[in-house]
């Protein structure tokens, strides 16, 4: 099958041709056709699989097919999206397809001052791609109409629930039409996300082309058992070998980023990072220098596994294990797109081993592990000691004042430092996923559930280029009056 048989509009299938595109994806071929007839559609695909095109070229069909400018204030495309990046790159596909049509389009992401986005929004425009906080902050400052929306897209859906967007996502679909098309993209299927699709849907097509938490097939995976002192060195020692042409590392926390950016420039390896507490112009500035090859490794945390679609990554380092089995999912997808092969590297810590098991259940197999030279990793048989049972954590919890003694819990593993950053992080939320830890959560002294962390609030946004017709910015629009 080719682009040419979905019996697409000819100013898209020019661009596609442009773009050196001939053969769809198994997720655009079963989901193209569907789209075209209007039906609503649930599509299951992990990340890389090209879903952004699936939704992309339908709707840019559509809007091929009417005439008409959209009312002030308003948008016919509605596409949430969980972070900026993301956000941004799925506003790029829908300009990079629809060049040749004048379409108007717009992003609405947090991070930047919502002037900018107020002022784009106030002529209305055909495609507006948004983050749910961002989207809301503007329906509070009635900038944005959500009365003529035709088509709801909601991507990277188990990511918005992983990021407390869910409550959001439902407010802003209260404020649509009934009649409308609705495109529900996840990469897995958890129920919460079952239901938010039953509510949202109306007798849906369902697509699926790869089961729920694989992996890249093409993904070459293994373990490293290290101790945690022992994780810099080894990550500046793999980051030196031949064959790591560009390579993102994943950490768990956003301070624990900037730390092995620190430590990566010590050892003299160009590096940078990205992350929620980052601007918006750091994190562009950062993918950019990634992109061109000007800094070959970059360090982020999981605001970025569903969002850096960035080619020739040859590496995905994980220098922390996700506590979430899905998120290692997502993170070694950012290599081996678009039919190359990648290597994933996961560092496995004794107090992270609990982690790594809960991957190999959640995707049905085995990483070949092996142990770090001259690491503190427990030797080949060796049961994993529980914090309570080391020395140096029973000494510092009698240093503090005890407490950590005796409590529910203390056979499970207790990520103190984790602990700690997340504490950190939870000054400044945006675009932190919602934490998770293996075992059960014991409730504060007194009071049942009380230090359980509310869901995160996300404002994410941006407006890379203000709103213009598809393929000129606006300032490209000046460039050429001028």
């Amino acid at each position: 099958m080719t682009f040419t048989d979905l019996g697409l509009a000819e100013p898209i299938l020019r661009a596609l041709t442009e773009e050196r595109y001939t053969e769809p994806t198994p997720i655009q071929a079963a989901a193209v056709p569907v789209v075209l007839t209007g039906r609503d559609l649930i599509g299951i695909a992990q990340t890389g699989t090209g879903k952004t095109a699936a939704f992309a070229l339908p709707i840019l069909n559509r809007l091929a097919a009417s005439e008409g400018r959209p009312a002030p204030k308003s948008c016919r495309v509605l596409v949430l999206s969980p972070t900026r990046e993301l956000s941004a790159q799925i506003l790029e596909a829908f300009r990079t397809y629809g060049r040749h049509l004048r379409r108007s389009a717009t992003l609405a992401i947090g991070g930047v001052p919502m002037g900018k986005q107020i002022r784009a929004l106030a002529g209305g425009v055909d495609i507006l791609v948004a983050t749910p906080g961002r989207l809301m902050d503007l329906l509070k400052n009635r900038a944005v109409t959500l009365d003529w929306v035709e088509v709801l897209v909601l991507d990277e859906a188990d990511r918005m629930l992983d990021m407390g967007f869910i409550n959001d996502i439902r407010k802003i679909v209260a404020r649509l039409p009934k009649e409308r098309q609705t495109l529900f993209f996840s990469a897995t299927m958890p129920p919460e996300i079952a239901s938010l699709a039953g509510e949202m849907l109306r007798n849906p097509a369902r697509v699926s082309v790869t089961p729920p938490a694989s992996t890249v097939e093409k993904v070459e995976q293994r373990a490293i058992h290290v101790g945690r002192a022992g994780k810099p060195g080894l990550l500046a020692e793999l980051l030196g070998e031949t064959g790591v042409e560009r390579a993102i590392v994943f950490t768990r926390t956003k301070h624990g980023a900037d730390r092995v950016v620190r430590g990566l420039e010590d050892a003299g390896i160009a590096a940078d990072a990205i992350h929620g507490n980052k601007s918006q112009g750091q994190r562009e500035r950062a993918l950019a220098g990634f992109r061109s090859g000007k800094v070959r490794t970059l360090v982020a945390t999981d605001i970025a596994a569903r969002g850096i679609d960035v080619d020739g990554i040859s590496h995905v380092i994980n220098y922390d294990l996700p506590n979430i089995p899905e998120s290692y999912v997502h993170r070694i997808g950012r290599t081996a797109r678009a039919g190359a092969t990648g290597v994933a590297i996961s560092f496995c810590s004794p107090d992270e081993v609990p982690f790594l098991r809960a991957i190999e259940r959640a995707i049905r197999q085995q990483i070949p592990a092996t142990a770090a030279t001259g690491s503190v990793a427990p030797a080949a048989g060796a049961p994993i000691p529980t914090d309570a049972e080391r020395p140096e954590r029973q000494g510092r919890r009698r240093r503090r004042g005890g407490g950590g003694e005796g409590r529910q819990g203390q056979g499970e593993p207790r990520q103190s430092r984790q602990s700690h950053d997340r504490q950190a992080d939870g000054r400044n939320g945006q675009d932190r996923p919602a934490q998770g830890r293996p075992g059960k959560r014991r409730p504060a002294s007194g009071k049942q559930g009380q230090n359980r962390p509310a869901p995160a609030r996300h404002h994410s946004g941006d407006d890379i280029g203000a709103v213009g017709f598809l393929g000129k910015t606006r300032r490209q629009q000046a460039a050429t009056a001028v």
